[in-house]
């Protein structure tokens, strides 16, 4: 380290001592400054730019900024006021293509400096990152749930996309995660001409508030083994549920978590929980402990896979916006007990989205089939240009997109993969053939 330093040391008393490199060094600051006010101003002159604040970057981008958007709480009626919403802006160039990236919930990832989406090296691209109306600091102050809907959702993205096409006039590409997915599928069948076409990761469409697919996937998924490691050790959960309890109500008190249901229901839905959070993250039974293993060991499994805290009041504040959407608008899963019956404290698990995760102040919604139905027509009826990227074991798979016509839309299903499947993960021949489609559109 006194090495490193000394050598720093004489480093600049050499270029202090050269007035030519010295200057060589001003200039250059002056035309990153130069070049970062020229960007800024530019994009400051873009329609409902609200505030501008310049980000530290990777070196793949030329800067990098955290842009405050106006948008009006509902696009169909604007005297009803306004809010903020927050993007990061990814610069690279003009003159690329832009990687348009809807996220599903918060974006707090955004202010990382080395964050960058897979998209943007395939395609040599800028990046437009939108945090979801309604979460974290997008959200409008004051303001019904009833304006927090899929076209208002689509809307915003729109105004967006449209603001930035005077600067950024190459190709457009809009992408998503799970929920980010599907509300990219919202976007390019709301508004079809915005972007050239969409890169969609696990994204589901759900027929409704608990879709019914996911069960029957689940109870099929993987091997007979792998379905007998996982259903036997629901089952040791809740046998040893007496001798469990006390230790799950001791992390429950540590954690400071509290439900809307007592607490050995909770118990019953972690139980249930776990087939779809194992099959969703983990995909891989040889960390299952046995019917001989211990206590801790057993416990420390469920927690590390489907713990009580999803269920809690605490974790669901900042995803209430999601959960409020999930029972309006996109729908769910639900969960099959009836192997189960006997162990539980639980009678059925009806409604469980709106008892667990909403206050009662919005729990009685009545779910809006139209909008998916809106989407499905247009993937069978329309022109699309969709890639849609799978994983094999995640359950969110059972309500992808259905490819009915081919040639419209691409479906890429990873084998053994779960719910972080990504093109850079996908088997060689897959990532090739998606890379090819990708190129094949850009040129068009």
């Amino acid at each position: 380290m006194k090495k490193t330093t000394f050598t720093l040391c004489l480093l600049l008393a050499f270029i202090l001592s050269h007035p030519v490199i010295a200057q060589q060094e001003r200039d250059s600051l002056k035309q990153v400054e130069y070049r970062d006010s020229v960007l800024m101003e530019k994009i400051s002159s873009l329609p409902n730019i609200l505030e501008i604040e310049k980000l530290p970057s990777s070196s793949y981008y030329k800067a990098k900024y955290k842009i405050y958007f106006k948008q009006p709480l509902n696009h169909d009626d604007t005297t009803l006021g306004f809010f903020k919403q927050r993007l990061f802006l990814l610069h690279k160039d003009f003159d690329k293509p832009m990687v348009f990236t809807t996220e599903g919930y918060a974006a707090e990832y955004g202010n990382i400096a080395f964050y960058q989406n897979e998209l943007n090296s395939i395609v040599d691209g800028n990046e437009i990152l939108v945090e979801h109306r309604y979460f974290s600091e997008s959200t409008p102050e004051n303001a019904g749930w009833q304006y927090l809907t899929v076209e208002n959702a689509a809307a915003d993205h729109h105004n967006i996309i449209q603001a930035f096409k005077k600067l950024y006039t190459d190709k457009w590409i809009s992408t998503g995660i799970s929920k980010g997915g599907q509300t990219t599928l919202y976007l390019v069948t709301l508004y079809p001409e915005d972007v050239d076409f969409a890169v969609a990761y696990v994204a589901p469409l759900n027929y409704g508030v608990e879709d019914g697919r996911h069960e029957s996937f689940i109870d099929k998924n993987g091997t007979r083994k792998e379905r007998k490691a996982i259903r036997a050790f629901q089952l040791e959960l809740l046998e040893r549920k007496d001798s469990l309890i006390p230790m799950f109500e001791k992390h429950i008190n540590e954690k400071d978590y509290t439900f809307r249901i007592p607490i050995k229901e909770v118990y019953d839905f972690c139980v249930l929980e776990y087939s779809f959070a194992f099959w969703q993250w983990v995909a891989d039974t040889e960390g299952i402990p046995g019917e001989d293993a211990g206590k801790q060991a057993i416990f420390d499994h469920l927690i590390s896979v489907a713990g009580p805290e999803y269920f809690s009041i605490e974790s669901g504040e900042g995803f209430l916006p999601f959960f409020y959407q999930a029972a309006n608008e996109l729908g769910y899963y639900g969960y099959d007990m009836e192997p189960f019956r006997d162990y539980m404290d639980i009678t059925d698990t009806d409604d469980y989205l709106s008892e667990i995760f909403l206050p009662d102040s919005i729990s009685d919604i009545e779910f809006n089939y139209r909008t998916n139905s809106l989407v499905f027509d247009y993937l069978e009826e329309g022109k699309p240009k969709i890639i849609a990227i799978y994983g094999e074991h995640d359950p969110w798979t059972a309500s992808g997109v259905d490819v009915k016509r081919k040639g419209m839309i691409y479906k890429f299903v990873k084998e053994n993969g779960h719910h972080a499947t990504r093109i850079s993960n996908m088997p060689e021949k897959q990532k090739e053939k998606i890379l090819e489609v990708i190129e094949e559109w850009m040129e068009e």
